[in-house]
């Protein structure tokens, strides 16, 4: 009987022999998706370190910066720019206007949509968590030269430009 190359992929574990602590040696290791997982749940571990104290989530800051950029943009586009689900932005909206940082105000032009402003709360926020922001990307990826950092970033934003183009 020949032997397969996925047969050799797997590796037995003795009961006495302790529990495997990576994927070295694994498919998983050559997978782009697997190391981008493993990347992003690196980043926002740090992400969420340095924004605990402002109990803010990856979405929240997302739409925060949009909304100081676009200043009266629609929840229809937040959604899209973020590729959020409609239901899922109405509620982080939401939960942004509870706690003071957003609010919407009813468009003159079409009274039936609204635009979302930040509150002069939610500006200096924004500021702030910009600031966290940055030196959480950098704490995340010391591992990086600054070059490097930007060489991964520049990629990352061609990987997903290129699927934005497409829709």
């Amino acid at each position: 009987m020949t032997t397969s190359k996925k047969s050799k992929s797997v590796q037995q574990v003795e009961p006495e022999e302790k529990e495997p602590t990576s994927v070295a040696g694994l498919v998983l290791e050559n997978r782009l998706g697997y190391a981008l997982r493993r990347a992003q749940l690196s980043v926002f571990k740090h992400f969420n370190e340095a924004m605990q104290e402002y109990e803010i989530r990856p979405a929240q800051f997302s739409s925060l910066v949009v909304i100081e950029g676009y200043p009266g943009i629609t929840q229809t586009n937040l959604a899209k720019i973020l590729d959020i689900d409609p239901p899922r932005i109405v509620s982080l909206i939401n939960n942004l206007e509870e706690r003071g940082l957003a609010l919407r105000v009813r468009c003159k032009r079409d009274r039936r949509s609204h635009g979302i402003f930040l509150s002069k709360k939610g500006e200096a926020l924004t500021e702030q968590l910009k600031e966290l922001a940055e030196q959480s990307d950098i704490n995340a990826t010391q591992a990086l030269s600054e070059i490097e950092r930007r060489q991964l970033l520049s990629l990352l934003v061609k990987i997903y430009a290129a699927d934005t183009i497409e829709e």
